[in-house]
């Protein structure tokens, strides 16, 4: 039986912003009161659907902060920490810890090409300095450095070291990292890409990272449960309409940032966020916005937008 405290659908946060690093208080309060009502298991900050590396030092600290104060307890919340300085790491998991987040999620560091000796080294000098438990992010597009298994192995042995989220789409990748977690019963393993979720928790994961969630916090939900409860029928029709809408909402915007701009955007319509991006991210055009804007109706998920063109 695996211990980790948390299990299911654990959003990666949009950061909503007013302008350039200004942090949106009232849309987000919006936003994580939206994805609790649709029934997350916890909340993700920081991360690349946050634009985390993206934003200020100042901001970042602001919205762990902010969203600490917002959830109050209600869910775990997971904090990414990537920064090209170790320094920054820390600090920054210092600020979690004290802001109430229960765990930090930590990447390779960007810029500099790193072997897998370094990267297990910082990673475990990392997990001795850092006030909270840690989780690995394993994004090889962004970061261009993955976790190999045989690093991942070896971090096993650190309890303070207590999962890994894995973007890589590999299911092959994916699957090793599910054997090595049998080894250890707190070691959790999360899917990033969330059209690969329910394959994912049908073959043993805790649960996914769903970008979607931000929006459509109760599909993904509901899309978990019928995994976890083995009903393949009920999958295959949630998964349907999570596979629309990765094909129609994230395919607008140019890629490899379609998914972003796309979700965002989305959330601009219904009253949930601006979308105003962090640089070097921009806003979508108008006719690029009313394509998204038709899609939503199209998808029925949102009946207010087919009222509003009437």
């Amino acid at each position: 039986m695996n211990t980790f405290p948390c299990k299911g659908i654990v959003p990666p946060l949009v950061t909503p912003l007013t302008g350039r690093d200004r942090l949106d208080v009232a849309a987000l309060e919006r936003l994580i009161e939206h994805v609790l009502e649709g029934g997350v298991h916890g909340v993700f900050i920081l991360g690349t659907t946050g634009e985390g590396p993206s934003l200020s030092h100042r901001l970042q600290r602001e919205m762990i902060r902010q969203t600490g104060r917002i959830v109050a307890g209600r869910v775990p919340v997971f904090v990414g920490v990537t920064d090209p300085s170790f320094v920054e790491s820390v600090d920054l998991a210092r600020t979690a810890s004290e802001a109430g987040a229960d765990f930090v999620v930590l990447a390779a560091p960007f810029y500099f090409p790193v072997h897998q000796a370094d990267l297990l080294q910082y990673t475990e000098e990392f997990a001795r300095e850092s006030a909270l438990p840690t989780l690995l992010y394993n994004m090889p597009t962004h970061t261009k450095v993955s976790f190999d298994i045989g690093t991942v192995a070896r971090l096993l042995d650190n309890p303070r070291i207590v999962g890994v989220k894995d973007s890589s789409g590999s299911m092959l990748y994916f699957n090793q990292l599910l054997e090595l977690a049998r080894e250890r019963p707190d070691f959790a393993v999360f899917m990033g890409p969330e059209e690969l979720m329910a394959q994912a928790v049908l073959a043993g994961a805790h649960g996914g990272v769903c970008g979607g969630a931000n929006l459509l916090p109760r599909l993904y939900v509901e899309l978990f449960e019928a995994a976890v409860s083995d009903d393949l029928r009920l999958v295959a029709k949630l998964q349907h309409r999570v596979m629309r809408m990765s094909s129609k909402i994230y395919q607008v915007g140019p890629a490899p940032t379609g998914y972003l701009t796309g979700i965002k955007s989305a959330l601009s319509l219904v009253d949930i966020c601006s979308a105003i991006f962090a640089e070097p991210i921009h806003p979508l055009s108008e006719p690029q916005v009313a394509t998204i804007r038709q899609h939503l109706v199209d998808l029925g998920e949102f009946p207010q937008l087919q009222a509003s063109k009437r």
